[in-house]
């Protein structure tokens, strides 16, 4: 099998949450695996108390339920020994690039951790995946790995499977090339300034929005010949990632 070819550590990880709204949604439970230069893989699994009923909809999905995360840690607690695992890293996926990085940049900022996770560069497994075969992560697993993803989302089973698939994608596709760098510019999509994608560079490096009436247009004109829009954001569902890079653009 293909090894990974590693210059920083490679941490790949998986959130449950209350739901899919990167911008309102908690952590619920987070499982992350540390790959060393080395080879040397260590691993932990983590409960976190969200602070707010998860819905049923979503315990249905990840089986975790509100009387199973009570006495748990909130994200605050946990956050600076995760962020310090994180630092000088590289991380890896699936979805990860639209979700769970969105998620957790929100969730260190709620706890005031100070982490800059743009200095990291990020391998989309799903992305290669859909680019590759076009398919979902249990299929992927059965595609890949030919078994059956015991305990689907749950997030050791769907963090370890993730790894799992792509050192199999790395063995499938040898054009892919294994250093980090080349994975995550194969799986970058987007070329974005905050996480969700609100806002993204142009050609010339320059920020635009890419959502509503101002779609396209340079975020400091917006800002300039409309300063309102800027308070409508920062009054709006917008994740706090995007409303911090905002600010920065608002005020620079």
């Amino acid at each position: 099998m293909s090894k990974l070819n590693l210059t920083n550590p490679l941490v790949f990880f998986d959130l449950e949450t209350t739901g899919v709204n990167t911008a309102t949604d908690r952590i619920v439970e987070l499982t992350y695996l540390k790959v060393e230069p080395n080879g040397i893989e260590t691993s932990k699994t983590m409960k976190i108390n969200p602070q707010m009923h998860i819905p049923e909809e979503a315990s249905k999905v990840h089986g975790i339920y509100d009387d199973d995360v009570k006495d748990c840690p909130v994200f605050a607690d946990i956050a600076p020994a995760f962020a310090q695992e994180l630092r000088g890293c590289d991380i890896a996926g699936f979805n990860s690039n639209k979700f769970d990085i969105p998620l957790l940049a929100d969730e260190f900022i709620r706890a005031n951790v100070d982490i800059d996770l743009k200095k990291s560069r990020f391998v989309d497994v799903m992305v290669i995946f859909y680019k590759m075969e076009q398919r979902t992560l249990s299929a992927a697993y059965k595609f890949y790995c030919n078994k059956d993803l015991e305990n689907a989302h749950s997030s050791e089973a769907d963090t370890m499977a993730t790894y799992n698939i792509l050192l199999s994608q790395l063995e499938r596709y040898p054009s892919l090339g294994s250093s980090v760098e080349a994975l995550s510019e194969f799986s970058t999509q987007t070329n974005n300034v905050d996480f969700a994608g609100r806002v993204v560079y142009d050609d010339n490096k320059r920020e635009i929005f890419n959502f509503g009436k101002h779609k396209g247009r340079l975020v400091s004109d917006v800002f300039k010949f409309e300063p309102s829009y800027y308070t409508w954001i920062m009054q709006g569902d917008f994740s706090l990632y995007t409303k911090k890079v905002l600010t920065e653009i608002r005020f620079r």
